[in-house]
């Protein structure tokens, strides 16, 4: 089962902060960085994504609302549902950080890679992804207010106004030039990515060497992160269920289904971490350490499912039907980027 190497990097990142955490002046020099590197990222994603992908998803529109239900309504329902595993499986503080993670968007990478290899519907997977981190940047923060309250490290009011000014603004901001950035974007995808992931490494750095001036990392036991992976394999094991035969009942076709999966059972870190920067401010070291678990365990175990779907006897008889006798499930392939995610 692959390991991601950027979750070895962000390991190392952490590691650099616990071993060399930024203090004073060079703490501020680093939250001033992370605060432009945020806005950055989002001026980037606003930038990628395509207006044509949103208007070719609509006609898929039965597919989106059930993607975005697991995403913002399921996921969170289960995430409340957890506080009664407090405090024999989790502490305050990773029920605190469990239930954000429930309140991030969909991926869209990883979505579209693994639709990809279980022969699914691939354009559907990228429209999907695409509303639901669209969806998540307004949706997420309401979600935050309305369910972590003053538990969520300090979350009030202020946090709505950076929400805007660090996310929103930079990613209207983006969508607005993407006719003269866009194309310098779509050209430059590869070294744009290095920077976003450059961003998101660097706001990894500042939050957990907050955490560890401020003493925060010693709440946790080895006892309590294992019964914190151990919530988050059920979680995402009732998710893979809950998406692939509630499809079913829906009536969706099998390549939809495969869509629906993968996109309504996994969670964003390069959305959730900047989010979380802005939410929890000195407690975001703890609030992001169930995504990055939850990021890599959901990579783990769909790789190993999309394998699996790929050897379908339908999928298998799909792939053998000679070029064009086979419609499409879903709205057409859209021919943009869609970014990193």
């Amino acid at each position: 089962m692959p390991i991601d190497p950027y979750i070895l990097l962000l390991l190392g990142t952490v590691g650099l902060a616990a071993l060399l955490p930024a203090r004073g002046t060079g703490a501020d020099v680093a939250s001033g960085a992370s605060t432009a590197a945020i806005a950055f990222l989002f001026f980037l994603y606003g930038a990628r994504l395509s207006t044509r992908e949103a208007m070719d998803g609509v006609r898929h529109w039965r597919l989106h609302v059930t993607v975005l239900a697991c995403t913002f309504v399921v996921f969170p329902l289960l995430g409340l549902a957890s506080r009664g595993l407090v405090p024999v499986f989790l502490t305050d503080p990773l029920h605190q950080g469990l239930l954000f993670l429930t309140l991030v968007p969909s991926t869209i990478q990883s979505s579209i890679a693994f639709t990809s290899i279980a022969r699914g519907n691939v354009p559907a997977a990228i429209c999907a992804g695409s509303f639901s981190s669209l969806v998540g940047i307004v949706l997420t923060p309401l979600l935050a207010a309305a369910l972590l309250g003053s538990g969520g490290g300090g979350f009030s009011a202020d946090s709505v106004v950076s929400i805007v000014l660090q996310l929103l603004v930079p990613f209207v901001a983006g969508q607005l030039l993407r006719r003269w950035v866009g194309g310098f974007v779509a050209r430059h995808r590869k070294v744009l990515g290095l920077v976003d992931r450059g961003s998101i490494l660097l706001v990894v750095y500042t939050a957990f060497s907050e955490g560890m001036v401020r003493g925060i990392w010693g709440q946790v036991s080895a006892a309590r992160l294992a019964g914190l992976l151990a919530v988050e394999a059920v979680l995402l094991a009732v998710m893979l269920l809950l998406t692939w035969y509630g499809a079913k009942a829906l009536r969706f076709g099998r390549e939809d289904r495969i869509a629906i999966q993968f996109a309504g059972s996994k969670k964003s870190l390069a959305a959730g971490l900047p989010m979380a920067s802005v939410l929890f401010g000195a407690q975001a070291s703890l609030a992001v350490l169930p995504l990055m678990l939850f990021h890599q365990m959901q990579l783990m175990v769909c790789a190993v499912i999309a394998k699996r779907r790929s050897h379908d006897p339908e999928a298998v008889a799909a792939s053998e039907k000679p070029e064009g006798a086979e419609a499409s499930a879903g709205p057409p392939r859209p021919t943009a980027g869609t970014g990193n995610r």
